[in-house]
């Protein structure tokens, strides 16, 4: 697979941000967390977030989340798996999620 990407395929690498507690305090080390594509590589998730957000990045870090078992009313059942990554932008460069969505 070729390192660049298409326009197409920035758009589907990177959903959103993953906004919780722990992430937010992660911002002030100018860390992001970021759900993504399950089969997204590193240098894919980079190259996305450069792209959208026209910023500099670091270096990615990504984490495999297991969908958790639910029960739903009598039925037993999951949720899917999720990938989720952080990523730490180069020094100087800042970003404001809520600002950008």
């Amino acid at each position: 697979m070729s390192s660049v990407l298409t326009e197409e395929r920035v758009y589907h690498v990177v959903y959103g941000p993953h906004v919780t507690e722990k992430a937010v305090s992660g911002s002030d080390a100018n860390i992001h967390t970021f759900r993504v594509a399950t089969d997204a590589s590193k240098r894919e998730i980079k190259s996305a977030v450069q792209f959208l957000f026209e910023v500099k990045v670091a270096d990615v870090r990504t984490v495999n989340v297991v969908g958790k078992q639910k029960n739903f009313g009598k039925r037993a059942g999951k949720r899917k798996n999720w990938k989720k990554a952080y990523v730490r932008l180069a020094e100087g460069q800042s970003l404001d999620v809520a600002a950008e969505g």
